[in-house]
């Protein structure tokens, strides 16, 4: 999402990068190849997520919508961001040029495609940060109030946190053009995707540079939240447990949080961990620009370690929710019935 001191990808005033995804034809060539696959992957992932929540009654819940947003939002990457890089690096590889647009950042031309890509990424990755958060919320309060879970937690109360979140969100991916002339949008020759950048290349205007920092800042305070309540979600969980165990009479005219409600909390612990890992780079190398370093290299490992996020959601209902994983096989098996008569 930020990138600020690296050159364009034909910027005449330096030479090229050799990084080291494309030094080499090979090297191009299975850096196309992962993001074609990465394409299929996401689409594939999060079309069989909606199908499964959208079809079936059992996920027509708030936890269910929230789940759906966060499937439009990874979904909306795999449709937008990554088909623009493979473009790029195809048109690259064939005609041994990058495209024109690539040679340019978004204050040079009338038109830049990273204009629309370079937020939509930025938007649907503040979107899923936003979305475990909600979805954390939601968990804790089935899990540490399960009395107030159905008149706290609605579909119509819901139905307006995913709005705003899409708004708000989107705002944000879009507040540094509104409120800075000094910030731009180009393709990075180092993470090989549409980025911000500050449009004087090597210098660091502070009002500019502060608005910049509202996404980490953005993004630390709902990651540090959502791992706090986890925690105490997690540890109430943990606590439950030994109660029952030991207390079993006791503890049965209490109201407590069922089976589902605990490993519906569970999952969206799991979902926060793995955002959280694929988040950590992307920290990483914000603080490093920050301090003066470039790290091309790792600029590109760090940004696509993120977008690999758009397609971990799926796998994770896959594997920690069972009545998800079912609907899912029964969705896919009439396609593995043609494959079976093919054969």
């Amino acid at each position: 999402m930020i990138e600020t001191s690296t050159p364009t990808m034909l910027d005449k005033t330096e030479p090229a990068h050799c990084t080291v995804c494309c030094c080499t034809l090979a090297n191009k060539i299975l850096m196309v190849l992962f993001m074609v696959l990465l394409i299929f992957a996401i689409l594939f992932g999060n079309l069989v997520t909606l199908a499964v929540i959208l079809g079936t009654k059992h996920f027509h819940t708030p936890q269910g919508y929230l789940k759906a947003s966060l499937a439009v939002a990874d979904l909306a990457v795999g449709i937008f961001v990554v088909p623009l890089s493979v473009y790029a690096e195809v048109y690259l590889m064939v005609t041994d040029s990058a495209p024109e647009w690539t040679s340019y950042n978004s204050q040079s031309v009338s038109f830049h495609p990273c204009n629309v890509i370079g937020p939509i990424f930025a938007g649907c990755t503040l979107v899923s940060i936003t979305t475990i958060f909600l979805l954390t919320i939601e968990r804790s309060i089935a899990v540490l109030k399960p009395l107030h879970k159905d008149s706290v937690i609605t579909r119509k109360r819901t139905t307006i946190l995913i709005v705003l979140s899409w708004v708000g969100s989107f705002f944000l991916a879009v507040s540094p053009m509104i409120f800075s002339s000094e910030i731009a949008l180009e393709y990075n020759s180092c993470s090989r995707m549409c980025n911000y950048a500050l449009g004087n290349i090597g210098e660091f205007p502070s009002p500019a540079w502060n608005i910049l920092l509202l996404f980490p800042a953005f993004d630390f305070t709902l990651l540090g939240g959502t791992v706090v309540i986890n925690i105490i979600s997690l540890s109430s969980i943990r606590q439950h447990s030994k109660r029952r165990k030991h207390l079993a009479e006791t503890e049965s005219t209490v109201t407590k949080p069922t089976f589902s409600d605990i490993k519906a909390a569970k999952t969206i612990g799991t979902l926060t961990v793995a955002f959280t890992a694929s988040f950590t780079p992307i920290a990483v190398f914000v603080v490093g620009n920050v301090l003066g370093n470039k790290w091309c290299n790792f600029s590109f490992f760090a940004f696509w370690i993120l977008a690999t996020n758009s397609c971990w959601n799926v796998i994770i209902y896959s594997v920690r929710d069972q009545k998800f994983r079912l609907r899912a096989h029964k969705l896919l098996m009439p396609f593995q019935r043609k494959d079976t008569t093919k054969t």
